[in-house]
């Protein structure tokens, strides 16, 4: 399948870093152009070097601010949107009574508000040139909640909901709103999770396969996940190709959640 996005632009939340950049970089060598979003200018200079030195002919622009608190000014630099990918979002373990209204909070806005805030403001534009693509980054958090992170599995499936009832608002315009639900995937985070969480001592070949044992052993590929492997659904997600494509929960996540359907 060959997936050709040359004039579309795309904007990626988060893409500064891990998923958000695998999944910037797979729309730049579609043909996109792809707006780098992170919280600073360091940041995302510094993505927007990484992924041109992958994909030579990549373009690329920035978006530099922070979207749980100034989606707008995101937005005007980024101006006309075709594909809008909410992928910015924080994880933190806490036991269950333990979490506070804050925390509760906290997590609700960055991982919920500010995918409907950016949905919002871009979503008309789309409608008016009658196709585009929305897509959440979710996680199998929001299907089988973490005893140790109730929160963030909450605000998960919070944006299953969020991405299905989108859906249904553009039904029959050319627009598609979808979520991916992203099994652990490797990255910075998630190795300072795993080291923290089993053993710091350990090395990380020798951390990661026994957090696959001891924390995920329902995996069917006993393994993390690439970044990129997450990007390749996001991309098919965003292209022409998956135009019948649209409310759907789509499962990137190694086969760790032993279900039939989502």
């Amino acid at each position: 399948m060959q997936i050709d996005l040359t004039g579309k632009r795309a904007l990626v939340t988060g893409s500064s870093g891990g998923i958000g950049q695998a999944i910037a970089a797979g729309l730049a060598a579609s043909g996109a152009l792809v707006f780098i979003n992170g919280r600073s200018h360091e940041g995302v200079a510094r993505a927007i070097e990484q992924i041109s030195r992958e994909v030579p002919d990549a373009q690329l622009a920035a978006a530099v601010g922070d979207v749980t608190d100034a989606a707008e000014s995101v937005v005007a630099q980024a101006g006309a949107v075709d594909i809008l990918v909410n992928n910015v979002g924080i994880y933190r373990p806490r036991e269950a009574r333990e979490i506070t209204d804050a925390e509760w909070r906290e997590m609700f806005e960055t991982n919920v508000f500010t995918g409907a805030r950016l949905s919002r403001l871009l979503v008309d534009g789309m409608l008016e040139r009658g196709w585009g693509r929305i897509v959440f980054i979710a996680s199998d958090a929001a299907i089988a909640i973490p005893a140790d992170m109730v929160h963030y599995g909450a605000s998960k499936t919070a944006m299953l909901a969020l991405s299905r009832g989108l859906a249904k608002s553009v039904r029959g315009t050319g627009v598609t709103v979808n979520s991916v639900i992203a099994g652990p995937t490797v990255t910075e985070g998630v190795r300072a999770f795993i080291a923290e969480k089993i053993d710091p001592a350990l090395s990380w070949e020798e951390a990661q396969a026994e957090f696959m044992r001891s924390e995920r052993a329902p995996s069917l590929i006993g393994r993390l996940i690439e970044p990129a492997e997450i990007a390749n659904m996001v991309v098919y997600l965003s292209s022409p190709q998956a135009s019948a494509t649209t409310g759907g929960a789509i499962r990137v996540d190694g086969g760790y959640v032993d279900a039939v359907t989502t």
